[in-house]
């Protein structure tokens, strides 16, 4: 078997340079034996279909088991799943498995018949590879990459994820096993091509039956491109990422406006589509809380600020929050702490058991300072004194 290699290609280097460097990943799974290999970043099913579609000299059948961290959520589904693509299911017959090793052993022992020339290569690709790192024991992995490295079944395994701290996540023996190759896919692309890009996504096609329309909207298309207040729009997007789906997103809440009265796209359009994109979500269900619920989420933002984001219980915000009602004495935000548990914006460390007391159980809050404070800036009704809370420093704790 050849020696093991330590290859980064990055984004740098070209998509030629990474067409090459998969080919080269296929050539040797149909010639010799190769270990996993793991694509991060954008770009990646591409790639791979690319890879695929190859014609190679050599007269295998190749066989391409595809697998989805979001469909086979554990190792069990997984190997049916396996067994299913391999066309085993006739070798398996009506054989039960009494457990998920007995399966396992059984799909091992179908792969590493026959030897390095007669057996049929199988490059296995892992999609969402993140999710199988926490499968339990990452039994799956381990197996694959173990087989990988049999001198009697061509076998390779590549992952497609966009973790750049995928390694980090293995355990020891899993990655001892894995070869370290690692092809990172970035869009090289500055920003004067972005707004080619904007400009082709957004403009009609030629062969579009309304000619005189098309022309009247591609125009107007060539407007926007160089508006500013556009060009603020899509620099602020392409400083945030350059995943060209985030700039189809917007520009299709921007076309989403488009009427029969209010016919072409605008740089207002734009901004209200860009306001829509960025809108944090969590910030969002601030504002369908209570009073009662925004004071313990206050109580919160407290705590982190003064135990530099340690876990809190209950009893802890509820005693912040009793201070605080102390200090104004009004009696209409003095709640029962039975009451005061109903709050679900927060995320327990641990797994509750039956036996311990919710008030007393580790959290997190699920928001930040600065979350906090923009959602309360629009909360409507939102108490003066609530807002003054809010906004105190440490100090008044």
């Amino acid at each position: 078997m050849e020696k093991k290699r330590e290859n980064v290609v990055r984004g740098g280097e070209g998509p030629d340079g990474k067409r090459d460097c998969c080919i080269f990943i296929k050539e040797q799974m149909l010639i010799t034996v190769e270990n996993a290999q793991h694509l991060s970043w954008k770009g990646k099913k591409l790639l791979l279909e690319f890879l695929v579609g190859v014609k190679d000299s050599c007269q295998f059948l190749m066989r391409n088991p595809f697998l989805s961290g979001l469909l086979q959520t554990n190792d069990k589904v997984a190997l049916k799943e396996i067994t299913r693509q391999l066309q085993l299911e006739n070798v398996v017959g009506d054989k039960v498995f009494g457990s998920f090793a007995e399966n396992l052993a059984f799909l091992l022992e179908a792969l590493r018949r026959g030897n390095r020339t007669s057996s049929c290569p199988v490059l296995f690709v892992l999609d969402e590879f993140d999710l199988f790192v926490h499968h339990k024991n990452q039994s799956l992995l381990y197996n694959l990459f173990d087989i990988s490295q049999s001198a009697q079944t061509p076998v390779t395994v590549i992952g497609l994820t966009c973790r750049q701290d995928i390694l980090e996540l293995l355990e020891k023996r899993v990655k001892s096993r894995f070869s370290h190759r690692q092809i990172y896919l970035m869009n090289s692309f500055d920003f004067k091509e972005y707004i080619k890009i904007f400009k082709k996504q957004l403009s009609l096609p030629a062969e579009f039956p309304d000619e005189a329309f098309a022309q009247k909207w591609n125009n107007n298309v060539q407007h926007l491109s160089e508006d500013k207040t556009v060009r603020d729009v899509l620099q602020k997007l392409f400083q945030h990422t350059k995943d060209l789906r985030s700039l189809h997103l917007l520009l299709m809440l921007a076309v989403s406006a488009v009427t029969t009265h209010h016919p072409l796209p605008t740089a207002a359009d734009l901004q209200e589509a860009s306001r829509q994109h960025s809108s944090d979500s969590r910030a969002n269900i601030v504002h369908g809380l209570s009073v009662l619920e925004i004071c313990l989420i206050i109580a919160m933002k407290h705590l982190n600020e003064v135990y530099d984001g340690e876990p809190f219980n209950f009893q802890m915000v509820y005693n912040e929050f009793q201070k605080f009602i102390q200090r104004k004495a009004h009696s209409m935000y003095n709640f029962e702490k039975p009451v005061v548990m109903k709050l679900e914006l927060v995320k327990p460390l641990e797994r509750p058991s039956a036996r311990a007391q919710r008030e007393y159980l580790l959290m997190k809050l699920l928001l930040d300072s600065s979350q906090i404070m923009e959602a309360l800036q629009v909360y409507p009704n939102c108490p003066t004194d609530v807002k003054q809370w809010a906004a105190s420093s440490l100090s008044w704790l």
